[in-house]
């Protein structure tokens, strides 16, 4: 159950009441308990009142306020009526003015406020002379801005270390947002690549080679087969939480050879991967993957796919180059994206045109370990 928000208004009403009842009470009873106090008289009390209740709108006004509540603080003082805690307003205008403004604002006010007082006491008692309550003044002056400048960097270290925590969950939720679409653009791309290549070979010889035909319509059940094996997978994934699915490795490189077989290139390997590091593996055959996709899917009349590994000190690179003829450099689409933003993720980087008689795919990804 949500409960509805509650107006700031309402924490203001209750914090006046709470100072108003204070200062009243307090006033109240020192005029009883003080020998030869004068009683509190109504005046009094609408004087304290009036006082008391502009802390309601202090919040938006501090500076004008403060300097209200200190002279009126001031008068009740030297009106002769009971002493009580009315310092208490002020001293609350002044912290507020503080957290608001910055020391800088509520030292300058505060001095003025102090000169404005001792000229109003030089020219009531024709006398330059200051009492010992003065002093206190003074030091209430400099406790209270302190008090408030230390409350103001407090909060704003907070709320900086707020949001730096909002700023770092939204950039781990973007990352993740990328890899998903990453890795579900990678699944169904390719099998739907692979699709689609064999539903036109079945479609033009269903008639005059019904053999070859249905040769094509195994190849799709089986790319459809293991395209939603993949997306069970990562569904899986996504909703437990947990990385629990297999990860990709140029291992399995054989079955995406084979696919471009099936779809009418010849394919062939040069070098040897060798043993990686998990992240390196999964990254080079989802390269790998969507690089033979694009060669179905972009290149112009391809027969012949290249894929050449090697092996340095510190550093794996892969290479796919087709044969399509004329090919242009390519518009960015979300496949070149993801194999550019996952050799970047492992320090890596990708590069993708056209070169003499075909287009090449070229990624180089840094071995950790390795000298």
């Amino acid at each position: 159950m949500r409960w509805p928000s509650t107006s700031p208004w309402v924490g203001r009403v209750v914090r006046t009441v709470i100072v108003l009842g204070f200062v009243l009470g307090a006033t109240s009873a020192s005029s009883r308990w003080q020998p030869g106090a004068t009683p509190l008289t109504p005046p009094g009390v609408a004087w304290l009142a009036a006082t008391v209740l502009t802390l309601l709108l202090v919040h938006r006004f501090p500076l004008t306020l403060f300097l209200v509540t200190a002279a009126s603080a001031f008068g009740y003082y030297a009106s002769g009526l009971p002493g009580g805690p009315v310092i208490l307003v002020p001293t609350i205008a002044l912290f507020v003015l503080t957290r608001q403004r910055g020391p800088l604002t509520a030292g300058s006010t505060g001095s003025a406020a102090l000169a404005a007082a001792y000229l109003a006491h030089v020219v009531t008692t024709r006398s330059f002379t200051l009492e010992a309550g003065a002093g206190f003044v003074v030091v209430w002056l400099i406790a209270v801005i302190g008090v408030g400048t230390a409350v103001r960097y407090q909060l704003d270290a907070l709320a900086a270390r707020r949001e730096q925590a909002d700023e770092h969950r939204h950039r781990l939720a973007e990352q993740e947002r990328l890899r998903i679409a990453r890795e579900v653009h990678d699944v169904v791309a390719h099998s739907l690549a692979m699709i689609n290549v064999q539903a036109g070979v079945a479609a033009h010889v269903a008639d005059r080679r019904p053999e070859q035909a249905k040769e094509a319509l195994l190849n799709i059940k089986a790319a459809s087969a293991s395209a939603l094996k993949d997306l069970r997978a990562t569904l899986a994934v996504l909703r437990s939480g947990e990385d629990k699915a297999p990860a990709p490795s140029l291992a399995q490189a054989a079955e995406l050879l084979e696919h471009a077989r099936d779809a009418g290139l010849t394919v062939d390997v040069h070098g040897e991967a060798g043993d990686l590091p998990a992240p390196v593996d999964a990254a080079a055959y989802r390269i790998l993957q969507e690089s033979l996709t694009n060669v179905v899917r972009h290149a112009d009349q391809p027969n012949h796919v290249e894929v050449r590994f090697e092996r340095q000190p510190g550093t794996f690179t892969m290479r796919v180059c087709d044969d399509g003829r004329g090919t242009a450099q390519p518009t960015p689409g979300h496949g070149l994206r993801g194999m550019c933003e996952r050799a970047a993720a492992l320090g890596g980087r990708c590069t993708a045109g056209p070169v003499d008689g075909g287009f090449e795919v070229c990624v180089e990804l840094p071995i950790e370990g390795e000298a």
